[in-house]
């Protein structure tokens, strides 16, 4: 079941290199010899999408959450304690590392490399298991020094910057493609050629 999953995936992934070696193919060819018509083409699916006023609705509301466990302090202590104290005493007591491995990924050639990123995984989980643990005790006794903790570490983080960049438009990728057509045309054509013959190759050994 394991390996038919793996295979199916596999499949897929062949499958869309093959399609954008093909796409690269012809978009090298039109760029080759009608290197005009591949401009008039950009230039007519060209779009601009103003995402300042999309995403910065999502991205810069300002969500509290802070009142609910303040007010709420015990329960909202005592379930991070548990929680935990749950995740802690699966992965110092309960986690099969080797077992893990070998249930999800069998005798494969990258056995060592899968133990060392779950062994990396746990050891993060430790360490936010015992944070969680402190943050809790101090939730449920001393919530006053916790806000004082939250209040140290609260910072603004601005996405304005980020959003700003999106919106910018880059001309001087397509004036540096259009202005040496062979070059960039030659070097894609050769770039695509090469994916879809490792496509094929692989969708046919598969």
């Amino acid at each position: 079941m394991e390996n038919f999953f793996w295979a199916i995936c596999l499949q897929a992934l062949e499958i869309f290199t093959l399609v954008v070696g093909i796409v690269g193919m012809v978009l090298s060819m039109l760029l080759l010899l009608a290197p005009r018509l591949l401009n008039r083409i950009g230039e007519s699916l060209n779009r601009s999408i103003d995402v300042d006023k999309k995403i910065s609705r999502l991205v810069d509301r300002n969500i509290p959450t802070a009142a609910f466990f303040y007010h709420h302090n015990i329960i909202s202590g005592v379930g991070l304690i548990v929680g935990a104290v749950f995740v802690l005493l699966f992965l110092f007591f309960r986690l099969d590392v080797d077992g893990l491995v070998s249930v999800f990924f069998g005798n494969d050639k990258f056995k060592v490399a899968y133990e060392i990123l779950i062994t990396t995984m746990a050891l993060l989980g430790k360490v936010a298991g015992a944070a969680s643990l402190l943050i809790g005790v101090i939730l449920v006794y001393r919530p006053a020094r916790m806000q004082q903790i939250e209040r140290r570490m609260d910072t603004w983080f601005a996405t304005q910057p980020m959003l700003e960049k999106l919106d910018r438009s880059y001309p001087s990728v397509d004036t540096l493609v259009y202005r040496r057509p062979i070059i960039f045309g030659t070097l894609g054509l050769f770039t695509s050629m090469l994916l879809t013959f490792l496509a094929v190759n692989n969708l046919i050994h598969l």
